[in-house]
């Protein structure tokens, strides 16, 4: 039979307990529990020591746990893939870093994670960039109907000057929603584009008490320019851009 080791998902008080249609990483998925020690408790489930992780579902199935819990109760997210060889390992990290985390989860109560993301929509940012900048535009001209070997260098020219525009227009919506909706919440944190094309890539972490308010002001900041991006809030998450059990540890 093969070894077993438990997969830790993250930390939270101590009275909070797994609902029973949890299900964890692995294939079949294993079966969630929470270890305490103290005011604290790890969420755990069972996996193969050898089991590969990292698989699309794996990655969903932290996610899912985590942000669940982040719902309902403060949680530390323990690094994905995290793995140790039984329930005595597990307590003697609740041992070690007791004071740490449980001065975390009091200072994240009632607070969680707003992802907020967006990108242009190409063509209308394009056709805005060529309308405003006349060599931009030039190059354009030059290249219309003409196939890629014989305009080449002037794509290449174009290309770069887009890249350009959209980094710089990125700075400025990324401050641009942080002064829209930052009053609303505690905490900020931009993250890196995901793609060529994003316009906002930006972590709020807001207090319950906020969230009505920061979820406002962000549909008016949306629709504000919904013609250029098109915007998508994630959440409530875990507060994985603010908090780690590893950050803690380290």
């Amino acid at each position: 039979m093969a070894e077993q080791g438990l997969f830790i998902y993250g930390i939270v008080p101590c009275d909070v307990e797994p609902t029973p249609d949890a299900e964890g990483v692995g294939d079949p998925p294993g079966e969630v529990a929470a270890i305490q020690h103290g005011e604290l408790a790890a969420l755990v489930s069972p996996i193969g020591l050898e089991e590969p992780l990292g698989r699309p579902a794996d990655l969903t199935a932290y996610e899912g746990l985590l942000d669940g819990t982040a719902a309902v109760a403060p949680v530390l997210p323990v690094r994905f893939g995290t793995v140790v060889t039984g329930e005595d390992a597990v307590e003697d990290l609740l041992a070690a870093h007791h004071e740490q985390f449980a001065d975390a989860l009091a200072e994240f109560e009632d607070r969680m994670q707003y992802t907020v993301h967006g990108r242009f929509d190409e063509a209308e940012f394009i056709g805005g960039l060529l309308a405003e900048n006349g060599s931009a535009a030039a190059l354009a001209d030059q290249i219309r109907g003409r196939s890629e070997a014989e305009s080449r260098e002037q794509r290449i020219r174009l290309g770069e000057m887009i890249s350009q525009a959209v980094e710089l227009r990125r700075e400025a919506e990324n401050r641009a929603v942080i002064d829209a909706v930052g009053q609303y919440a505690v905490a900020n944190a931009p993250r890196q584009p995901s793609h060529e094309l994003d316009a906002v890539n930006v972590a709020f972490l807001v207090g319950a008490d906020d969230e009505q308010e920061f979820v406002r002001a962000l549909e008016e900041f949306a629709e504000q320019r919904r013609e250029l991006i098109r915007m998508r809030l994630t959440g409530p998450l875990a507060p994985y851009d603010f908090v780690s059990a590893h950050q803690l540890v380290e």
